[in-house]
């Protein structure tokens, strides 16, 4: 299966990275391929909905690190969205390449995909990831994408803290039973 990872932490060794590793790790060791894209340590601009893509083929104005997914967006069996969460969603980094996935919307709804979400929050209440489940629930129901799984570690502001859970062998797990 070749799965793309598209993170969205400023933080190399944050929390949601930590998941990321651990997913990338199983899904290895169950023999997977694997792309990583770390929003943060790429450029990146938003959408500028001048559907220029509309108009050429697919191809975005914008010429920046996007060139370096788009491939592998398309030929993806799975998509994981990594992100910790602020103010009730994904990052704006995550969100940014989100909303670039409008170039090749109609090519993304027409190849079933599975989709896995991997996210953190510093507050102990689970109901502070529900806006972004849901938000994550809309995209894949937009895309025609399956739910693969989602690991959701709450109370976990900093790398101690979720090193302290079963939440990063969650991941890991969830990575290596994929099919």
């Amino acid at each position: 299966m070749n799965i793309l990872v598209i993170t969205g932490s400023p933080h190399k060794k944050g929390t949601s990275s930590l998941l990321a590793d651990n997913f990338i790790a199983g899904a290895l060791e169950a023999g997977h391929e694997v792309f990583r894209f770390d929003t943060i340590f790429q450029v990146t601009q938003p959408c500028l909905a001048c559907n220029y893509c509309r108009k050429n083929n697919h191809k975005c104005i914008q010429e920046d690190d996007m060139e370096l997914i788009w491939d592998k967006l398309i030929a993806a069996d799975m998509v994981v969205f990594v992100t910790p969460v602020y103010y009730f969603g994904m990052s704006a980094q995550l969100k940014k390449v989100i909303d670039r996935f409008f170039a090749i919307n109609d090519i993304l709804r027409s190849k079933p995909k599975k989709a896995v979400l991997l996210a953190t929050c510093g507050d102990n209440e689970a109901w502070a990831m529900e806006p972004l489940v849901a938000h994550y629930k809309a995209i894949c129901k937009y895309l025609h994408w399956e739910d693969a799984g989602q690991v959701l570690a709450i109370g976990v502001y900093d790398r101690a803290a979720i090193e302290a859970t079963q939440y990063p062998e969650q991941a890991r797990t969830l990575g290596k039973h994929i099919h």
